[in-house]
């Protein structure tokens, strides 16, 4: 008996988490937070499974609604084996620290305003903590290189190919017999654009009996990469040369470093006007130290410049901002500024203080480079509203507002169904990680273009394969 449960990313883009059974052995894909107005209370809740009953956790890549309930799994009695990508191992480390104290910071914050009230036993606890973290790089660690076979129990084989969609992303092969009959599960993990413009394209797979796709874009076509280059450097150049500020909420991983890579092309081919450029993101700047690391990873172009000796990612206009001093100190500037900070779909992180004191500013740009989920403070920016509520403040919404897609980590509909074609011998599809509406639009375009019936995942419904 074979079957799968999802525990997140069902008829949503946050806290992946899939519940696949092969006989007696559990093996969990993902153990993501949840994000999103009205969604973090779900993190505190039970996990649908028992986590000491897991054997296996496989992690597709560093990205928090994927790893995000890591360290909660481990505190909640996970004793099993953690199998990724080197890479995201690595990364995974950095991102659940960070969390960790963002967790703490904002306990203490609560707790603080509870106070005030008289019900400080209302707030609820970290969900974790940096021990707890530690605690997870304690376990059982399996790193694997792309399509390097890692025997798991009962005929059971693991494999990670190349998602593509960030540093170290992987989707998950797993093979296993059934009845004397060989039998292969895919999980797509988050899958990157071909057009990328920092690390390798993703791989593809030959086949596979059953196939768990993701569908964040499976409703829509992205720009091409050169249309969202062009839009990205109208958008900088003219606001600075209207002195006025430019912000870009970025997420650590990936875009920040795909963001840094333009910048620096385009100071070294004289297109940036004269101006000071702020990485505002501790996480941010270690996760590129990271890039820096895995060169291997990276695509062809921008490996060669640390083989020349040449970092790609950094330029003598870059000011990496460590302290909350120094991000602070970034309030003073007037003018002619570049200002990267996380979070990248801003519910949280310093770009919450650069958008306080520079959204209102019609002179000022805001350049959104990533998904915005329903329900966070991005999202509302982007769907024009007028105004916005950070830290307990009403702040128009005067800035000039980008939206640019190309830049995505996420292939859009025709590059999964491109990634989809040449797999033979589905006998089932199956959606996941995507809006109910998007799902529905996609499930119509695959029978359409393939000739596959698609079955859209609910929250906790078991499928059997």
């Amino acid at each position: 008996m074979v079957t799968v449960t999802s525990y997140g990313a069902a008829q949503t883009v946050t806290g992946s988490c899939h519940l696949l059974k092969i006989g007696a052995i559990k093996i969990l894909i993902d153990c993501g937070i949840f994000q999103g107005d009205g969604e973090s209370e779900r993190n505190y809740a039970p996990f649908g499974f028992n986590p000491s009953e897991i054997h296996y956790l496989v992690l597709t890549h560093a990205h928090l609604d994927h790893v995000g309930r890591v360290a909660k799994l481990v505190k909640d009695g996970f004793n099993g084996e953690i199998i990724s990508t080197n890479a995201t191992r690595d990364i995974v480390k950095i991102m659940l620290l960070d969390s960790a104290g963002i967790l703490l910071e904002d306990y203490k914050n609560a707790r603080k305003k509870a106070r005030r009230r008289g019900d400080e036993e209302s707030v609820l606890e970290p969900l974790y903590s940096k021990k707890d973290v530690k605690e997870v790089f304690e376990k059982r660690w399996k790193s694997l290189e792309y399509f390097e076979d890692h025997k798991l129990k009962q005929h059971i084989k693991l494999s990670l190919g190349n998602a593509g969609h960030i540093m170290g992303s992987a989707f998950a092969i797993i093979d296993y017999q059934e009845q004397n009959t060989q039998k292969r599960i895919v999980f797509s993990g988050d899958l990157g654009s071909p057009e990328r413009m920092v690390i390798d394209t993703h791989d593809k797979i030959d086949e596979a009996d059953a196939l768990f796709i993701e569908s964040t874009y499976g409703d829509r076509i992205h720009k091409s990469l050169q249309e969202s280059v062009e839009e990205f450097k109208e958008a900088v150049i003219s606001t600075l040369k209207n002195k006025g500020n430019v912000l870009i909420p970025s997420f650590a991983l990936e875009r920040t470093q795909e963001i840094l890579w333009l910048l620096h092309e385009m100071h070294d081919n004289g297109e940036l006007p004269k101006c000071r450029v702020f990485l505002d993101s501790p996480l941010a700047i270690k996760a590129t130290k990271l890039y820096n690391k895995y060169t291997t990873h990276l695509s062809d172009e921008v490996q060669y410049r640390p083989k020349s000796g040449t970092d790609p990612f950094s330029f003598a206009w870059l000011e990496p901002t460590t302290t909350r001093d120094q991000s602070m100190a970034i309030n003073e500037v007037e003018k002619k500024a570049i200002i990267i900070a996380g979070s990248g779909m801003c519910n949280g992180g310093r770009i919450m203080h650069h958008l306080k004191h520079r959204l209102w500013n019609p002179k000022n740009s805001i350049i959104f480079v990533g998904y915005q989920a329903e329900g966070t403070l991005g999202r509302k920016i982007v769907d024009g509203a007028e105004s916005v509520k950070i830290y307990n403040d009403d702040i128009i919404s005067k800035a000039k507002i980008y939206t640019i897609n190309g830049f995505s980590a996420h292939a859009d509909q025709k590059e999964l169904i491109d990634w989809i074609r040449p797999v033979k011998n589905i006998k089932k599809l199956f959606l996941i990680h995507g809006e109910a509406q998007k799902m529905e639009t996609f499930a119509n375009v695959i029978k359409s273009e393939l000739g596959h019936e698609s079955h859209i995942m609910e929250f906790g419904v078991p499928w059997s394969i």
